[in-house]
Parts: structure tokens; sequence; C-alpha cells
């Protein structure tokens, strides 16, 4: 029985391969017989304008300056790298083990024709999977954007059959890699909808619909040009004030005299003035990010203005901690003169790295001036040496991130929890060669020691020894250091807005 049994497969598989073979064939020429209204002009270029994924670079770019979210550009970084991974793969592994010739063009109008013909197999095809893993790793981080590039994916997938350069087994085996590309890249970098939520503990504050009882400071150097009126617009009921950075500090105290809530427009370094003047004044914060970076906001799960209104109409919010050094700048509040810091504090080189993209960043731009900073900085041959925990040791790098960060690099990353308690602490060694340290740093991954690196979690670090004119910066500031201090964490010191349920 056995033996007859392995007979019959053989036969089996024969017939439903010769079955697959003549369906395909009967619908490519189905397609090759058949006249397509509006077509001809379109689809064979749209097929030329996907080779080597061009079309779908130039939509990426197209995205990041159209939709200016973070949204869009993660959509769009997503959709890259699933179209690499799939490309890759078609090309190194599926075309070599399946050698299919191309389908015989005698039934294909000479007019829908590409000028240029593959020379490569057919099975599967590279257009399709690209077409199909972009459009999907779009999806999967932006369903409106996905909605707007799946017809066009779906247009090229389907050229490669009008020309007559694939067969239709050759497009759907294609499509299905590239969808199982954009799947493999969200399993090695979850989507935002597959993040922890962040920011506990929930807690209550004022319902504030339409920003009824809300009072919105915005930084004029932060925001752009209509941002007082999209703040207007999306809650009419709220008093938005305008202000200078000069201006920054009494106008937050002001509004969060005469309202319910504090509201603040801007970066981080805007957010970190705002939150101080909160916390002190006990009452909730609104933010609404307007810089360029803007950590804080990203890590709380707020994107856009409509985030923050959803949950001011609900009264939904968190508790979140503040990092805290003492002594703080000169022109720090309160009895202990503290500073305080929403996302990160450092000594060594990022100081000096923020005052030279700040000086130049208005010139020639933020990412330009960053890079610039980096590579005059990492010119240095003079380590940073100060007493750490009682220690003395010479370092290039000390940082201290308010909350744990999943990267366990020199940069922060991504923080789930804002209310963890916990400072996230991290030096990289002196010694020769600062890039080179700073890079193996950043690879070292969930390593806590390695011979450039150590992190660790803590509650409190004691610095002392310090240079006089020591840098330190802070959200994005930077001031001098004093000779000696202790940085720590105010617990679940300040209450934000954030809806409790994230788009």
């Amino acid at each position: 029985m056995s033996d007859a049994h392995a007979q019959v497969n053989p036969q089996l598989r024969d017939r439903i391969s010769a079955l697959l073979s003549s369906w395909d064939r009967q619908i490519f020429s189905t397609v090759a017989a058949r006249e397509w209204p509006g077509a001809e002009p379109v689809l064979p270029r749209l097929s030329r304008s996907a080779n080597h994924g061009l079309l779908w670079f130039g939509a990426a770019a197209g995205m990041v300056a159209l939709g200016r979210s973070p949204r869009s550009r993660r959509a769009a970084v997503r959709g890259v790298a699933s179209l690499a991974l799939a490309s890759a793969t078609i090309n190194t592994v599926a075309k070599r083990s399946v050698r299919r010739a191309r389908p015989m063009l005698d039934a294909v109008p000479v007019i829908r024709q590409l000028k240029r013909q593959p020379f490569t197999t057919s099975f599967p095809s590279g257009h399709a999977a690209s077409a199909a893993a972009f459009a999907t790793g779009v999806a999967l981080e932006s369903k409106s954007w996905g909605a707007i590039i799946a017809p066009a994916a779906v247009s090229v997938a389907f050229s490669r059959i009008y020309t007559g350069v694939h067969y239709p087994s050759d497009v759907l085996v294609g499509a299905a890699l590239g969808v199982g590309a954009a799947f493999a890249v969200r399993g090695v970098v979850p989507t935002r909808s597959q993040l922890p939520p962040p920011g506990r503990p929930q807690t209550s504050a004022p319902v504030l619909p339409g920003g009824d009882g809300l009072v919105v400071v915005v930084n004029r150097q932060s925001g752009s040009a209509d941002s007082s009126h999209l703040l207007q617009e999306a809650l009419p009921m709220a008093e938005v004030v305008e202000c200078e950075p000069e201006d920054l500090h009494a106008e937050l105290e002001k509004a969060a005299g005469r309202g319910r809530a504090l509201g603040i427009f801007g970066g981080d370094g805007t957010i970190n003035r705002a939150a101080v003047v909160a916390a002190h004044r006990g009452v909730p914060l609104a933010v609404f990010p307007g810089g360029t970076f803007n950590h804080f906001a990203y890590d709380l799960g707020i994107e856009s203005v409509h985030d923050t209104c959803r949950a001011l109409a609900g009264g939904e919010a968190v508790k979140v901690d503040l990092g805290r050094f003492t002594p703080g700048p000169p022109a720090a509040e309160g009895k202990e003169r503290s500073g305080y810091f929403l996302n990160t504090f450092s000594l060594g080189v990022y100081p000096e790295l923020v005052r030279i993209r700040e000086h130049w960043s208005p010139r020639i731009g933020g990412w330009p001036a960053g890079v610039l900073a980096a590579l005059v900085v990492l010119r240095g041959e003079h380590p940073l040496e100060a007493d750490v925990q009682g220690r003395r040791r010479p370092m290039w790098l000390l940082f201290a991130g308010n909350g744990m960060y999943q990267r366990m690099g020199p940069t922060p990353g991504h923080r789930q929890d804002l209310a963890d308690g916990l400072l996230d602490v991290r030096v990289v060694h002196g010694g020769r060669w600062p890039g080179v340290r700073l890079l193996a740093a950043a690879l070292a991954g969930p390593l806590s020691r390695s011979p450039v690196h150590a992190a660790q979690k803590l509650r409190r670090v004691r610095i002392t020894g310090l240079a006089p004119g020591t840098p330190l910066a802070f959200d994005g500031e930077v001031t001098e250091a004093p000779g000696e201090l202790v940085i720590d964490k105010a617990a679940e010191a300040l209450t934000v807005y954030r809806p409790q349920a994230l788009l």
C-alpha cells in the first residue's frame, strides 16, 4: 500500500502542476487578448517607473514631505525597509531557485510591450514583491497612507501581466513574498500599535471640551507660523498666548495661575520649562509637540494636536516622573534650585554637540548641523574626568535618562514607562578614538557592561570633581555644570494629558 501511495503522489503532483500551468497560461492569454480602456498609456509607464523601486522611493519621499508627521515618516521608513527585504529575498534566493522562462509575447499587442524586456527569470515577480512589500509596510504603520498607496501597488502588479513580462502566478507569489517581508520587518521592529502603552499610571484631570479652561502658551521660535491658528481651530474655547523665548517663563507662570490646566506648544526644551511650572503649581499639563524631535511627547504617545484634544475632552491623563539634578542651572526656581529634565541629562561630548548644533542649525538646518557637530566633537582627544559614585574615571559621555529606554546604546530610544522611578545611566569610558568608542557603545545592545560602555538602572547618582566650565545638557538645553551635583527623580510629580486609547 505504501508503494502504491508513493506512486500516486508524483502522478497527482504532476496533474496539479499541469492544471495550474494551464490556468496560468489561460489567464495570461485572456489578459493579452482583452482590451483595457485607458490602460495602454498608463500601465506600461507605471511598470517602468517601478524599476529598481524608484516609484516607491519617490512615494516615500512624498509621504515625508506632505505628511509632516511622525506617523508618515515611520510609514515611509517601514515601507522602504520592507521593500529592501523583499527585493533582496527575490533576487538572491527566489529567482535562482526557480528558473522559469518569460512568457512568449506573440499574443501581447506591441503597444503594451516594454521597450526593454527584462532578462532575469520569470518566477517570481520582483516588481509585484516590491509593490506589495512597500504598500503593506506603509499600511501596517498608517492605514490612511496604506489606502492611498494600495491602488498604485495593485496597478504595478497587474501591469506585469498586462505588458507580458510575467505569468499571473509569478505576480501572486511575488506579492505574497512582499507581504511576508513586511510582516517580517514588523517582527523585528514593532509598529506603534504593538508597543505597550507608555506613561503609566493613569490618573484623572479636568475635562476641558473644546479647551474650555485651558491656557496654551506658544513659543514663537519653536512653533510654525500657523501654530496659533491650528490650536484655535482645534480648541475654540482655549486661550492661546504667543510669546518670545525670553518671555516664556513669565507667560507660563501667568497662564498656570489663571487656567484649570496649562498647555504648551513647542519642542522639548520649551515643554521642559512648562512641565516645571505645572509641577510646582500643581496643574495638569497639555502638550502640543512643535519642535524638531519631540521625544517626550512621542514617548507619551502624543503625535498631533488632535491626540491631546481627545485627552482634554475625556479628562484622560497620566502621572510621569521628573528627572532632577541639584544644584540646577543659575535660572532654576525653587528652594533647592534644582534643575529638571523630562528626557535626558548628560555630561561630556553631548553638551558640546548640542552647543555646536544649535549654533549652526539656523543657518544650515537641524540635521546637517547635527552631522557637522558630531564630526567636530568626535575629533577631540580630551575626555571628561569626574568622580561618579565615589570612583574617579575618564569618560567621553555620561548619560542619565528619565526612565528606562528600550535601546541600550549611548543615545535614547523609546521609553515604555515614564513613571518607573528609575534613571537609565550610561557611561562611555575614556580612551583613544572617541568616535569608535561611541559607535561600539551604540552597538552594544542589551549588554550592561563592555570594555567601552557601562549601563545601570539607578535611583540616584552623585557626581563630584567636575572642572569649572564643564558643559551640561538637559532636554536639549546647555548650561555650565557645578563642581558637584546629585541626579535623582521626583516620582510622579507631573500630570500630563494623554488619551487612553491611542489611534
